[in-house]
């Protein structure tokens, strides 16, 4: 291993960097298929549409497209950029495996009950009053919060991650 390449001969963070492109893969072929089924359904699109909370299948969908399929590309380039830009290796391989779980746990509890909040509060919109569909779905929604504070709190983990392995970069 060349001091110049650090990286080279860590298979386990090679492993997690491709985790994330992998993440990435997965994530938008099922955002890409959620939005052709959306578009493509007349049924699931008047769904979506026109029921009470029937947007938040739509923020579902959001949510797998920008921080499944952009954030996890975004997290797996930059994870195999840094280290040969700064010449030296991350600061932390734990904080990245941290990271990896948490964002997907994080992400995909949010992507479910977001759907459950928006299928639930549209099917009882047919039967019950504003007030109590938003009482039946207020346990997803402050649910769906945790798994976001989760979301949050593994990108404060990588932007930390990265700031303390590129921060005295010309030391090293």
């Amino acid at each position: 291993m060349s001091s110049a390449e650090p990286w080279a001969s860590d298979t386990e963070y090679t492993r997690y960097t491709l985790l994330f492109i992998f993440a990435c893969i997965i994530y938008s072929i099922i955002g890409f298929s959620w939005g052709a089924l959306m578009g493509g359904i007349s049924d699931f699109r008047h769904f979506v549409d026109h029921r009470l909370h029937g947007d938040l299948i739509v923020r579902a969908h959001t949510h797998v497209n920008l921080l499944g399929w952009v954030e996890m590309a975004i997290f797996g380039a930059i994870y195999y950029l840094i280290p040969r830009l700064v010449r030296r290796p991350i600061h932390s391989l734990r904080l990245v495996k941290v990271h990896f779980w948490m964002h997907n746990v994080g992400l995909i509890g949010m992507v479910v009950l977001f759907t459950l909040a928006g299928v639930t509060g549209g099917i009882a919109s047919m039967e019950l009053p504003p007030d109590q569909v938003e009482v039946l779905i207020h346990p997803y929604l402050a649910t769906m919060g945790l798994f976001g504070t989760l979301v949050l709190l593994a990108n404060m983990i990588w932007g930390y991650n990265i700031f303390r392995t590129c921060v005295g970069w010309r030391k090293g």
